[in-house]
């Protein structure tokens, strides 16, 4: 990757990246132990203000096999409650093989590259599964003048979560679905999925931790970017363009998100947290950030900038081998190349293949780092 394949023209930092380690009442995190109590505070800020109040674990699931033809099977999904059930469909399709494999699941059959015949055979012809839902079916994609329409709005009225927090929920349930089925070697599931779904994918792999490899693609803001950096910057094609801010994702999307991060849309350098702190609380699993170079929209700079801070979290938990990102060229959308990149990782820890060398090459000149604290180790 070219280090100068975009160049930045506006570089606005709002403020420093704030310290994961120091907790609210200022003291500071020195053992894995008050990590794990510090994660409990990072919940209710990444989490819980930045998305709403997440939907409980449902009261029951039910599986309805619908078509199965070969290696590809369709099931209907019953789950939430008894009252207001929320029913959805999801696909699987297997390698043409016998045995278990690894599975990835991505929410995003919205989008039409999922269902596609080559990302479908790019995966399975590298023996791993791939498992595939439409998440608008559990919330729709779509501004309702405020109103909360929907299955999971119905299901669970008395939660203040968005759709971001709805989707999410729908990877644990395709989990869930895949313990009962025992179709799939479970030791290795990977989440995956693109822009919004991207930010679905990263909100669902800090929620569930049976999650091991957490991929998403393509974030902008309200998930893996970095709401304190503003930057424009040209294009590998010679354009000027910049980077999505808070205020455009609460101007635009409000209903993807939680109602008290509303409040802070022109005052993103007031947050007690930034997107470093969602990626942290992945670790000690796998954490794998995708983007596009000339995505600026998506703010390259920014996400790599959170993933740095996001690192120090992984080197005091001795595992900062677990940390990858990939910067390609091109634009916003979820290449073969990207999933190619996941397929990587996922055959070099559950096959023992050798891993690529193409992760960690920046496309642009590395700036400062918007933080300046350390690890409690100092590693």
């Amino acid at each position: 990757m070219n280090k100068d394949i975009i160049k930045i023209t506006k570089y606005d930092v709002l403020d420093k990246l704030p310290d994961p380690f120091i907790f609210e009442n200022g003291d500071r995190v020195n053992t894995k132990e008050d990590w794990n109590k510090r994660k409990k505070e990072i919940y209710n800020t990444a989490v819980e203000f930045q998305y709403g109040t997440m939907p409980p674990n449902p009261e029951f699931l039910e599986i309805e096999e619908l078509f199965i033809s070969g290696k590809r099977k369709n099931y209907r999904i019953i789950t939430g409650t008894k009252e207001n059930p929320v029913i959805f469909s999801m696909y699987v399709f297997l390698p043409n093989k016998d045995g278990k494999f690894p599975v990835i699941i991505d929410g995003d059959m919205c989008f039409n590259y999922a269902f596609s015949e080559s990302f479908i055979k790019t995966i399975t012809e590298n023996d791993i599964a791939y498992v595939l839902f439409d998440r608008t079916e559990l919330a729709p994609d779509r501004y309702n003048d405020g109103k909360r329409i929907g299955q999971m709005y119905k299901t669970y009225p008395e939660y203040t979560f968005g759709a971001l927090g709805a989707w999410a929920w729908g990877y644990s349930r395709c989990v869930d679905a895949l313990e009962k089925l025992d179709i799939t070697d479970l030791s290795l599931i990977s989440f995956t999925g693109h822009s919004r779904g991207g930010k679905t994918a990263l909100l669902a792999g800090v929620l569930d931790e049976r999650a091991a490899i957490v991929n998403p693609n393509a974030t902008c803001a309200g998930s893996g970017s970095c709401y304190r950096l503003h930057i424009e910057a040209e294009t590998e094609d010679g354009d000027i363009a910049r980077s999505e801010t808070l205020n455009d994702l609460a101007t635009n999307f409000p209903f993807w998100i939680g109602p008290e991060m509303l409040k802070y849309k022109e005052r993103e350098k007031e947050l007690p947290f930034d997107c470093h702190f969602l990626k942290a609380m992945v670790a000690p699993r796998i954490l794998f950030l995708s983007e596009a170079a000339s995505d600026i929209w998506s703010n390259p700079v920014g996400s790599w900038q959170t993933t740095m801070a996001a690192t120090e979290v992984y080197k005091f938990l001795n595992a900062e081998e677990n940390v990858y990102w990939y910067f390609r060229p091109g634009y916003h959308y979820h290449d073969i190349k990207d999933l190619k990149m996941l397929i990587s990782i996922i055959r070099n820890r559950f096959y023992g293949d050798e891993i690529t060398e193409e992760f960690f090459k920046t496309p642009f000149e590395e700036p400062d780092l918007m933080f300046d604290f350390k690890n409690p180790k100092g590693l």
